[in-house]
Order: C-alpha cells, then structure tokens, then sequence
C-alpha cells in the first residue's frame, strides 16, 4: 500500500514536499517513483529512484527543481519541489514497481496546486 501526502496550495515560487509512505512490503530492487496529471491531459513521469541505489531519473521539466529521495527506515518515498511554477499544478501519484515503473502499483493521488 502507497499513501501520498503533503500536497497544498502554495504561490509560484515556493517549495513543498510530497511523501509516499510505503507498506506491506520491502522494496528491494523496487523503482519508486512520482507521476502527475491535469484534467484533460495524459499521466507525466515527474521522477523516480531505485530503492537499493538510489539512482533517480527525472523529466526534464523539473529537472534542477525537483528532488526525489528515499529514507529506507521509514519504507518513505519524496519528492521536494522548489521553485514551483503555475505549470507545477496537478495530482501527484507515487508508484512503485518491482522491474521499474512501466506497470507499477499506485497509491493516491494528492493534489498540488500552484497560484501564479
């Protein structure tokens, strides 16, 4: 079970953090990883880490802002977004899948909204 937390409403500009609180499992050599959506457009890959690793990946349209990471004592999964843009506003979905994140599992999505 994935549960997401820590979206909000926020100016451009500002920073939060997303966690993805992982349980009934371990996630040796799982992918974790962030995805969000808009109404109205498709699922966007925002970031992912591999939880032996630590290798992350990220889209480029948050590249250099955006700051996926791992605390394997506490099976948490985050996602620190600095200098968030109005483009910034969606659901965000962690996931998590043992052959990286092509057909992950999913938890909740929480909502992030960025004012301009």
């Amino acid at each position: 079970q994935l549960q997401a937390s820590g979206g909000g409403l926020v100016q451009a500009g500002d920073s939060l953090r997303l966690s993805c609180a992982a349980s009934g499992r371990t996630f040796t050599n799982w992918s974790l990883g962030w995805f969000r959506q808009t109404p109205g457009k498709e699922l966007e890959f925002v970031a992912s880490i591999t939880w032996n690793l630590g290798t992350t990946v990220y889209a480029d349209s948050v590249k250099g802002r955006f700051t996926i990471s791992r605390d394997k004592a506490k099976n948490t999964v985050y996602l620190e977004m600095n200098s968030l843009k109005p483009e910034d506003t969606a659901v965000y979905y962690c996931a998590a899948g043992p052959s990286g994140l092509r057909n992950p599992y999913w938890g909740q999505g929480t909502l992030v909204t960025v004012s301009s």
